[in-house]
């Protein structure tokens, strides 16, 4: 064989042998280091949404709902919840405008006017700052319900920003939340846009190494009370609601996580 020969077949195999180990180092490099992150990656793709009792879904960037016309409100809207998207940008503050993807129209926002209420947010504008897209998304009117101001401001408000806090405690969350949707509500406006007599909010924390459920059911006036006393077991929710939540979780822990009422794991401050 001749030198030349010789040289090329040398570089051949240094080139075959140096892209085998970058291969293989990359695969070691994309390889989970732990079983936490494997968890924890399955808990981002995690199908969190309820059941409806509608079957009008809607799908936003920020946060999905299920539309009741009936009511002219969501029966729950439900968003993935994580540690970066806390962040305290301030965005001004759009008007309220009907949601353009509810196909039988989502109430205006005019059936507010001069009614004595608010409207309150069910994901609230300060879960989606991270984007002003998803920001400005959460004033659609799909996604809000009327809400005595005392009750906005002060016992929910206190409720949204626990959940922050434990957003930022445990990383990422899961979140379903909206009124009690129930017969002979009092209405508002022209389009009879009902006003709940609870508010519930639901929270997953799906990660290991510890997953947990807290569910609460808030009564709508003001209220003093420690946030520990509206807790309530997902189970009830259901009943009241006809809403199955978190139907994708295995079936033991499922049964587990919604009929406990123990909020020890979670921290209260």
């Amino acid at each position: 064989m001749s030198t030349s020969r010789k040289v090329k077949l040398v570089i051949t195999i240094i080139a075959l042998v140096a892209g085998y180990w970058l291969q293989q180092n990359e695969n070691t490099n994309n390889q989970p280091s732990s079983t936490t992150e494997t968890a924890n990656s399955k808990s981002n793709s995690f199908n969190y949404l309820p059941t409806s009792t509608t079957g009008n879904i809607v799908k936003h960037n920020g946060y999905q709902l299920s539309y009741s016309e009936q009511h002219e409100q969501a029966e729950w809207v439900a968003y993935s919840l994580d540690k970066s998207d806390i962040v305290y940008t301030n965005y001004k503050r759009p008007f309220f405008i009907e949601d353009p993807k509810v196909k039988t129209k989502s109430a205006d926002w005019r059936n507010y006017k001069k009614s004595g209420y608010d409207k309150g947010h069910l994901c609230p504008a300060g879960d989606r700052r991270a984007s002003q897209k998803a920001h400005d998304e959460t004033f659609y009117t799909s996604n809000i319900s009327p809400q005595n101001h005392e009750f906005n401001a002060g016992i929910w408000n206190k409720l949204e920003q626990k959940t922050r806090y434990w957003t930022k405690k445990y990383n990422h969350l899961y979140v379903v939340t909206g009124g009690i949707l129930e017969s002979n509500l009092k209405t508002i406006g022209k389009e009879k846009v009902s006003v709940p007599n609870y508010f519930y909010k639901v929270l997953l924390d799906y990660t290991q190494p510890e997953i947990k459920a807290i569910a609460f059911l808030v009564p709508h006036k003001d209220s003093n009370k420690p946030l520990y006393e509206f807790v309530v077991s997902i189970d009830e929710l259901e009943q009241k609601t006809g809403i199955d939540f978190f139907p994708e979780l295995p079936d033991n822990l499922e049964n587990q996580l919604e009929a406990s009422t123990d909020y020890k794991n979670w921290s209260f401050r």
